[in-house]
C-alpha cells in the first residue's frame, strides 16, 4: 500500500485550531526544483459523534498519528482533490477501517500507479445524492468546473470552510515558521483573496464558467467565519468576505 509512519519532522506546526479541529502544517516547495514556497496543510476534525474526518494532505509522522488518536477513531480519510492524495495510502495503512474518500479520477490514478488502495468513494463519480457519513456535522460542494477537481467543505459547528486548493492566501507564515526558507513567494508576493493575481487564477483554473458560478455561491450561502486551506495562514475571522472577494469574478 504506502510507507509506514514518518519519522518526526522538525518544521512540522501542530495546533489545535479551534476546539475539536487540529491542524498540521510544514513548508511545502511547488514549481521548478520546488523553489516556490506554498506550503502544505492536514486538517483533523472530531466530530460529536466521537469519529474522527481526515484532510490528509501531508505525512503522517509519528507526532501527528499521536495528535489524531488522542481526538478519536479515524472514520474518514479525505483527499481533496486530484492533486492532494499523495499520503492518503499512508494513513489508511495505519487506519484500515476507515473510508477513503476523493474526487473523480482518483480510483483510476491510484490504479495506474498500482498502489493497493481502494477508494471507497469519489465526488463527481458517485450519484451527487451519495452520502458518506458525515454530512450531519460536515457539508460538502464539489467543484466539478475546478480544474483540479477540489471540494469545499463546512464544519457546520464551528463556522469552518476547509480547502486545499479553491483558496490560497500566501506568504504562509505559520508554515514556515519551524523552516530556515522564508514564506514569501518570489515575484508574487502575495497570493491572498484580495490579491488580483489570484483572482485571475482562479477564473483562468475555472474550467467551467457556469459550474463555478453554481458553486461558488452555494458556498457563500453557508454560514462560515474561518478558512482553513491546505496552502496558506488559516484565515481567522472574515471568511466569509474572503471567499466573496477571491470570486468576486464568479459572483458579481
Amino acid at each position: 500500500m504506502s510507507q509506514k509512519v514518518s519519522a518526526n519532522l522538525s518544521d512540522l506546526v501542530i495546533r489545535e485550531v479551534t476546539s475539536g479541529i487540529w491542524t498540521f502544517s510544514r513548508p511545502f516547495g511547488r514549481g521548478p526544483l520546488g523553489l516556490l514556497p506554498w506550503g502544505g496543510r492536514s486538517t483533523a476534525i472530531k466530530l460529536s459523534t466521537g469519529d474522527v474526518w481526515v484532510l490528509a494532505s501531508t505525512p503522517l509522522t509519528e507526532d501527528t498519528k499521536s495528535a489524531i488518536d488522542a481526538l478519536g477513531a479515524v472514520k474518514w480519510i479525505i483527499a481533496a482533490d486530484i492533486v492532494h492524495h499523495l499520503f492518503i495510502g499512508q494513513y489508511k495503512k495505519e487506519y484500515p477501517e476507515a473510508k477513503v474518500i476523493g474526487v473523480e479520477g482518483l480510483r483510476e490514478k491510484k490504479k495506474q500507479s498500482k498502489e493497493d488502495l481502494i477508494i471507497d468513494g469519489e465526488y463527481g463519480t458517485d450519484p451527487p445524492e451519495t452520502l458518506y457519513g458525515f454530512e450531519n456535522e460536515i457539508k460538502a460542494c464539489f467543484f466539478s468546473g475546478f480544474a483540479n477537481k477540489d471540494i469545499a467543505f463546512l464544519h457546520v459547528a464551528t463556522k469552518t470552510l476547509i480547502v486545499a486548493d479553491l483558496l490560497f492566501n500566501l506568504p504562509g507564515t505559520e508554515q514556515y515558521s519551524k523552516s530556515k526558507i522564508s514564506p514569501k513567494v518570489p515575484i508574487i508576493g502575495k497570493l491572498n483573496p484580495t490579491s488580483t493575481i489570484l483572482k485571475r487564477l482562479l477564473w483562468t483554473i475555472g474550467k467551467d464558467k457556469n459550474a463555478m458560478r453554481r458553486d461558488a455561491k452555494i458556498v457563500r450561502e453557508w454560514d462560515f467565519e474561518r478558512i482553513i486551506m491546505c496552502h496558506g495562514d488559516v484565515i481567522e475571522t472574515g471568511g466569509k468576505r474572503a471567499w466573496e472577494e477571491a470570486y468576486s469574478k464568479y459572483l458579481s
